[in-house]
C-alpha cells in the first residue's frame, strides 16, 4: 500500500553491495559481512503452507516504531481479531525512479525493533511475514521505478532483500515477500530468479512476491516462488455502497480469473494486501488514502464482508492480509476514524465474526 505524500509509494532502496545497519536511520551503511549461513525449516515448504493465512499488516514509519511501548499492544489487539499472521514492513528508499542506489533513512525500521516485534508476535501466538518495501524519498509510485543501469539496481536489491532472508531466518520468521508492487522491473524475469535463488540460499521459510492487482498476471517469475501474492486492490463499483451483496457480486468475476490463474500456475494465491479506508466511496478506488471526508465505516465493514464472504471457501486462495492496523503514535496523515484501520470500527467486528468465531 502507498502511503500519503512523502511516503505513500515509498520503494525500499540499498547502496549496491551495502547491508542495513541495525538500527536504521541516516548513519553510514555497514560493510559485507562473512558468508550467511541458512536457518529455518531444513526443506522447502510446499504451496499449502500458506494455507490458513488470516494476517493483518503493522507497517512502520520510523526506525524505532516497532520497538516502541504499543508494539505489544497492538499484536495483543491484532491477535484478538482471530488473526494468525502480522506482517511487518521494512521500507528502505531511492531519491528517484531511475536511480540504483537503495539506502536506509530515518524511517527506516530498525533492525533490532525489527527482531524485538518478530519475538512478540511469536510470543502473542502469531506467525509473521517480512514484506520489505522500497518507496521514493520525496513520494511517488514505487511501480514507476525504472532504473537507468538495471544491473546496478538489481545487485543493490540483492543486497536489500537477502539482507532481510537472513534476518528473517535467523529469526523464525515463517514467510518472507521478495518484493512489492515493483512493476517497473518485476517483467524482467532472469534478473528476479536471480534474486529470488539469492534468497533461498539464506532462507528456506515460504517465499511471495507482492504484486499490484494490475501487476499479477504479468510476473514472468512465479514458479520461483511458494505463494502467488497480490495486494487487491481493485475498484468495486463506481459509486458508493454499503451493500454485501452487490460488492460480492463484483468480486465474481474477479474470483473466477483468478481461480484460473491459480491452477494455471499450480500455485494458491494470497491477498498480501487488502484493504479499506473509514471514507465514502472507498470501494471506489481501495487504494487512495483520500476518496473523501465522509464517515464510510459501514461502507468499510461492508467491503470486508465481501471480500471474505467471496473467497473464503476458495481452495485455491491462500488468505488475506489485511492493510493495515493502528498507526503508531504521531505518525499518522490520516486521522484513525478515516483511515485503514479497522479497529474499533464495525468492520472489526466483521473479522472477528469470521475469524475469531467462525461462519
Amino acid at each position: 500500500m502507498k502511503r500519503m505524500a512523502a511516503a505513500w509509494s515509498a520503494l525500499v532502496v540499498l547502496f549496491v553491495g551495502a547491508g542495513c545497519s541495525s538500527s536504521g536511520g541516516d548513519e553510514e551503511d555497514t560493510p559485507p559481512g562473512p558468508s550467511p549461513t541458512v536457518s529455518g525449516p531444513t526443506h522447502r515448504p510446499d504451496d499449502g503452507d500458506a494455507g490458513g493465512f488470516r494476517g493483518m499488516t503493522l507497517p512502520s514509519w520510523n526506525t524505532d516504531d516497532y520497538a516502541g511501548p504499543q508494539a505489544a499492544t497492538y499484536l495483543r489487539q491484532i491477535a484478538a481479531t482471530g488473526a494468525r499472521w502480522v506482517t511487518f514492513t521494512p521500507t528502505w528508499y531511492q531519491d528517484r525512479v531511475t536511480d540504483s542506489a537503495i539506502r536506509t533513512t530515518k524511517e527506516t525500521a530498525g533492525d533490532d525493533s525489527l527482531r524485538s516485534i518478530i519475538r512478540l508476535a511469536h510470543d502473542a501466538g502469531l506467525k509473521t511475514m517480512i514484506k520489505p518495501h522500497v518507496d521514493l524519498t520525496k513520494g511517488g509510485d514505487r511501480a514507476k521505478i525504472r532504473p537507468a543501469d538495471r544491473d546496478a539496481w538489481f545487485a543493490a536489491y540483492q543486497g536489500f532483500i537477502t539482507h532481510y532472508a537472513q534476518l528473517a531466518a535467523d529469526n523464525g520468521v515463517e514467510q518472507l515477500s521478495v518484493g512489492t508492487e515493483l512493476a517497473g522491473t518485476s517483467q524482467d524475469g532472469e534478473h528476479w530468479s536471480k534474486v529470488i535463488a539469492a534468497v533461498r540460499e539464506r532462507y528456506r521459510g515460504t517465499l511471495t512476491y507482492a504484486a499490484n492487482y494490475d501487476e499479477y498476471q504479468n510476473i514472468p517469475f512465479w514458479q520461483d516462488l511458494d505463494v502467488i501474492g497480490i495486494d487487491a486492490y481493485w475498484p468495486l463499483t463506481e459509486e458508493a455502497t454499503t451493500d454485501p451483496a452487490r460488492l460480492r457480486q463484483a468480486w465474481q468475476p474477479i474470483a473466477d480469473e483468478l481461480a484460473a490463474f491459480a491452477e494455471r500456475r499450480q500455485r494458491k494465491i494470497l491477498f498480501t494486501e487488502a484493504g479499506y479506508v473509514s471514507q465514502r466511496g472507498t470501494t471506489t478506488a481501495p487504494y487512495s488514502w483520500t476518496v473523501s471526508k465522509s464517515d464510510g465505516d459501514a461502507e468499510q465493514a461492508a467491503a470486508y464482508e465481501a471480500l471474505l464472504a467471496s473467497f473464503d471457501d476458495k481452495s485455491w486462495w491462500a488468505g488475506v492480509c489485511w492493510w493495515m492496523w493502528d498507526d503508531w503514535p504521531g505518525s499518522g496523515e490520516t486521522a484513525k476514524d478515516l483511515a485503514y484501520t479497522p479497529h474499533g470500527k464495525p468492520a472489526e467486528d466483521v473479522l472477528r465474526k469470521w475469524w475469531a468465531h467462525g461462519t
